[in-house]
């Protein structure tokens, strides 16, 4: 198993918590979702005089809280650390690590992957098959994922460690008030009843997945790596595969738009009178229909496109495009550089509209983050009415390989952060039948 970490768990926070002790009904269970989301939102452990000064409580009602949480194995007590003063050590809280899993999964044109997170942020169980996914079978690529994660949940059953959900992350548009996946273009799946579809094998007809874009997952992990110092920030996250993806970052939180669509950057155009040259237009696709003489973001900076415009075959692996630009070939380097301008107009569009100083470059972009960030930059400067007064920072991810797990983890075990008292009074290991 891996035991690299992503950081402790640091649950994103809706306009509805509560930031201070709740005082109407159910007010335990709130309080308890209080003093966890406390200790899970802190780089540094937590005592109990902590959560009582950060959050109002008392420091009795605190103690019998985290008593609560570590008898549900949501908390555990370290090491008193060594007294400054005279009297008793405080006794220091952290997440408890290899008791409750996330999982987080995810379907891309090029790989499947399933991902195990605890509340501290340690992988516990991963598995990511490689292949080539465009104009696939849905079924047969959701059954091969459902195999895949029936592994992962296994190994997690037999070390004794319970499941709170699962999220999958998806390349298309997912539609988050009725649930299916409306359109993956570079899949070449339209309107396909992925939950029904899922849900007819026993591991996750007992674990139905939440359905989400991969590039909003990755941000929420992006947004979760960068809440380590304490700060809320807001950015615009670039997810770049084969296809691109988008997500807006407002204070620490994903704006999705009113169906969960926003951030569809790749289908922006950029130009609007013709294709690019060696590549079918996106109007050939049988799911999606771009107007004729139309070009996308993804027409000219997609993976695909800039693989193209080095001279490379689309189907080698980024880091053959990677070695060529470090290696100064001249094609590679201008791929890179005609791919990154055609972003940073586009990415411009979005800054100036919802008003940012932060874009955070993901995916492809992230691995070739030093041949595309000036580019990206200077479009930024010469396009962001308001750049001379507020610069935009380009940055690379931070959030590690395969983010979008990552946030889909993230996003199953809020389940446990927002109703602890449910969970621990509900909570059951995956019955051995059903692994």
């Amino acid at each position: 198993m891996p035991a690299h970490s992503t950081g402790p768990v640091r649950r994103p926070r809706s306009a509805a918590t509560v930031d201070r002790a709740a005082r109407q009904a159910g007010v335990r269970d709130q309080n308890l979702s209080l003093a966890l989301r406390h200790v899970l939102d802190c780089a540094q452990p937590q005592s109990r005089a902590d959560i009582a000064t950060a959050t109002g409580l008392s420091r009795a009602t605190v103690s019998g809280l985290v008593d609560e949480l570590i008898a549900a194995d949501l908390l555990v007590e370290l090491e008193p650390a060594a007294a400054v003063r005279a009297g008793r050590p405080a006794v220091p809280l952290a997440p408890a690590r290899g008791t409750v899993a996330g999982i987080g999964m995810e379907i891309n044109v090029d790989y499947l992957g399933v991902r195990a997170l605890d509340l501290g942020g340690r992988v516990l169980s991963e598995r990511v098959e490689l292949g080539d996914f465009r104009d696939s079978d849905p079924v047969a690529v959701l059954d091969r994922l459902a195999r895949i994660a029936a592994r992962v949940v296994s190994n997690l059953g037999s070390d004794g460690i319970r499941v709170a959900g699962t999220a999958l992350a998806l390349p298309g548009l997912v539609d988050r008030i009725t649930g299916p996946l409306r359109v993956a273009p570079n899949l070449g799946w339209r309107d396909v009843d992925v939950i029904g579809i899922l849900t007819e094998h026993p591991v996750l007809a007992g674990l139905p997945p939440r359905l989400a874009n991969e590039a909003k997952l990755a941000a929420r992990a992006e947004a979760d790596t960068r809440a380590l110092d304490g700060a809320r920030s807001s950015f615009v996250y670039i997810s770049g595969e084969v296809g691109i993806g988008a997500a807006i970052v407002l204070d620490g939180e994903i704006f999705p738009g009113r169906h969960g669509w926003s951030g569809e950057i790749g289908h922006t155009v950029v130009d609007a009178f013709a294709a690019p040259e060696g590549r079918p237009h996106a109007s050939s696709r049988a799911v999606w229909r771009h107007p004729e003489g139309i070009s996308t973001l993804e027409d000219l900076a997609g993976q695909d496109a800039l693989m193209r415009g080095a001279g490379l075959d689309p189907t080698e692996p980024l880091s053959s495009l990677l070695r060529a630009a470090q290696a100064g070939d001249p094609a590679a380097v201008d791929s890179l550089h005609r791919g990154a301008t055609a972003l940073g107009v586009a990415v411009a569009n979005v800054v100036s509209v919802v008003d940012v100083g932060l874009v955070v470059l993901g995916g492809t972009f992230g691995e070739v983050f030093p041949f595309v960030h000036k580019a990206v930059e200077q479009q930024l400067e010469r396009c962001v009415i308001f750049s001379p007064w507020s610069p935009i920072e380009v940055s690379a991810a931070q959030a590690g390989e395969y983010p979008a797990m990552t946030g889909g983890a993230l996003v199953a075990l809020n389940a446990v952060v927002s109703d602890p008292a449910g969970w621990a009074d509900g909570a059951t290991l995956i019955d051995a039948e059903a692994r």
